[in-house]
């Protein structure tokens, strides 16, 4: 079986799915998972949390899954959250205020030590399983299951006709996928009822991908899972006592399909899991393209996130070239292309930045002065800052030169890091005058 041949009429196409009248929306609540401690997207995570990290200039990861999830309907959201969660939490707070008559929640579920048990999240279903408490009391019939560290805009509602439809358990959402992909992905094998035959986490081998092979034309010749799951509701409880495992992928998805009932949605628009370095800066660059894989520009499905009260970026003899320019920014008399400058970003005269992510800062300069903290928060004059992640805070010197010289794939310094070939600049950091990597 081809991916280009699974027949439109067992799985209903996405077109005849948004046409159709999706009964109840409001009997799904979205779980979202807060993520992991990030190792790979160190430094970044030095201070929060994934979900938390700034994306495409003033949005943070986590609007992306609660924004798709309002569009849908559902309007009953939880959080699960472990790691350096502040910063989240904060955020949060600040940005999704519902009406009181609205039924609608956002519940954050912070990882704590109960007297029968007194351990911290130990996975993906052992978060789930350890606030089951709190779904229990929840009036629902599906669990739609996100990750708050993907970049995606996608509808629910197909997603819950397909189930419906199906009288399915579970689903779990799928797109089509290269060798490279899929080795750190769940790849699912599929009938051609779109009914799941076979699951495994990440393959190490092609001995264990070549089962899971099929026919495509662009070479994307695995279905991957993305890593959302829909849940009849029921369903979702049994399995959590039934396999005391900690992780849906490695370990309950597995269980369920050999149970059947588990079948998958092919979706095919942009997605992207933010793994690493890599991943994060090349999603984030793309989107100053004149026509970006990931559309934010939709006024039909918005991204939502915290509002702002800041002026009009004030640009100043300039050169912008495809680039996404924040609010409260100023640009004096510098050169910005294929970059991302966020919201409170200072430009100083004579600077070039190239194919890098600035993400600015919530002050123009520091309330409070803070030991071995800059006291100013600004890019100086006569830099040249050229594919690098610039983090919040952080005060550049005049002639900084940030250009990757010895063209280094990885390196840790007191000041700045390389990985996957980007020069990174923590959080806080304050570059001397004349510092060059």
């Amino acid at each position: 079986m081809s991916l280009l041949t699974i027949p439109n009429e067992k799985m209903l196409s996405q077109t005849q799915l948004t046409n159709l009248h999706v009964p109840r929306t409001e009997r799904v609540a979205s779980i979202i998972l807060g993520g992991g401690e990030g190792v790979r997207l160190f430094p970044l995570t030095l201070s929060r949390c994934k979900p938390a990290i700034p994306v495409g200039g003033r949005y943070r990861l986590i609007d992306f899954s609660i924004s798709n999830s309002l569009n849908s309907g559902y309007q009953k959201i939880f959080i699960l959250t472990q790691f350096l969660s502040s910063s989240l939490h904060q955020h949060i707070f600040r940005t999704y205020q519902f009406d009181p008559f609205s039924g609608g929640f956002i519940e954050l579920l912070p990882a704590e030590q109960k007297p029968h048990k007194k351990t911290w999240y130990q996975g993906t279903a052992d978060a789930v399983r350890q606030s089951l408490e709190c779904f229990l009391e929840t009036p629902v019939d599906y669990f739609l299951i996100l990750s708050g560290d993907q970049l995606y805009n996608m509808d629910f509602r197909p997603m819950l006709q397909f189930a419906r439809h199906n009288d399915a358990d579970l689903v779990v959402a799928s797109l089509p996928v290269n060798a490279k992909d899929a080795s750190r992905m769940g790849i699912l094998k599929v009938n051609e009822a779109c009914q799941i035959i076979d699951f495994c986490e990440k393959p190490k081998t092609e001995e264990d991908l070549s089962p899971f092979y099929l026919p495509h034309e662009e070479g994307k010749n695995y279905l991957g899972s993305m890593g959302i799951y829909l849940f009849k509701r029921e369903v979702l409880f049994d399995l959590l006592h039934a396999d005391p495992r900690e992780d849906f992928g490695k370990h309950l998805i597995p269980t369920k399909v050999k149970e059947g009932g588990a079948f998958t949605y092919l979706y095919h628009g942009y997605w992207e899991d933010i793994g690493t370095i890599g991943s994060f800066y090349e999603a984030n660059i793309a989107l100053t393209r004149p026509y970006p894989p990931f559309n934010y520009y939709d006024e039909g499905y918005p991204i939502y996130t915290s509002r702002s009260y800041l002026p009009g970026a004030k640009i100043l003899k300039s050169q912008i070239d495809q680039s996404i320019i924040c609010e409260g920014s100023i640009v004096e008399a510098s050169t910005v292309t294929h970059s991302i400058l966020g919201p409170r970003s200072v430009i100083k005269k004579g600077t070039t930045i190239r194919n890098s992510y600035v993400m600015g800062n919530e002050f123009y300069a520091p309330p409070v002065q803070i030991k071995n903290r800059p006291s100013k928060l600004s890019i100086g004059k006569d830099c040249v800052i050229e594919r690098a992640i610039i983090d919040k805070y952080v005060n550049i010197g005049d002639g900084v030169q940030l250009i990757n010289k010895n063209r280094l794939t990885t390196f840790d310094g007191e000041h700045v890091f390389i990985r996957d070939g980007v020069i990174i600049v923590p959080r806080g950091a304050n570059l001397p005058d004349g510092f060059i990597i």
